[in-house]
This record gives C-alpha cells, sequence and structure tokens, in this order.
C-alpha cells in the first residue's frame, strides 16, 4: 500500500530508538481513507513486530498511538505516533512508503 496521507517525521534518540509522527488533517468525507492507512501501518507493525508493545518506560520494545481529534469546523486531524527501534522502524515505513 501506498501512504497517501500520512506522512512521516522521524526523530532518532540517538539511541537507537525512533519517534515517527505523521499528521493529517481532512475533511470528514476523507477520514475512512485515512484511517485505513493508519490500520495499514499498525496491522504492519504487529505483524512485523520487535518485541512486545507497550510503552517503552514500562518494558515495551514499540508502541503506536492513535489520536483522531476535531480540526476546526470542517476538519478532522488524525495523529499517529509509532515508536521503536529505529531499524525497524525505518524498514517498516520503508515498505510501506515505497511505489
Amino acid at each position: 500500500m501506498q501512504l497517501q496521507y500520512l506522512i512521516f517525521d522521524p526523530s532518532d534518540d540517538g539511541e537507537g530508538t525512533g519517534s515517527w509522527e505523521a499528521v493529517a488533517s481532512v475533511p470528514p468525507d476523507e477520514l475512512s481513507a485515512v484511517m485505513t492507512e493508519v490500520r495499514a501501518v499498525e496491522s504492519a507493525a504487529h505483524a512485523d513486530a520487535p518485541g512486545p508493545r507497550g510503552a517503552l518506560d514500562d518494558g515495551g520494545v514499540w508502541d503506536l498511538d492513535i489520536q483522531t481529534l476535531p480540526d476546526g469546523h470542517d476538519r478532522v486531524s488524525v495523529t499517529l505516533t509509532l515508536t521503536g527501534p529505529w531499524d525497524w522502524g525505518e524498514a517498516l515505513l520503508g515498505r510501506l512508503i515505497a511505489p
């Protein structure tokens, strides 16, 4: 699947852990397309999980946070944040972004 709505901004902590955040602000009629992409990222992350999911401070190896909020009168904002080992996250998203 080629992602069209989710464009990730990567951040490396310098110790091998990365964070990738994507924000999409869309009209309500495009929300289902964004959520299809969110589910694809979540499914791929689960399928290729490098270890248990959960907060890194609680012993998890990777985690994913999804937030959906109203964004003005006629838009919805979806934020997806993925955290985990740098190499894993880069490879995972590389497969989803590649044409």
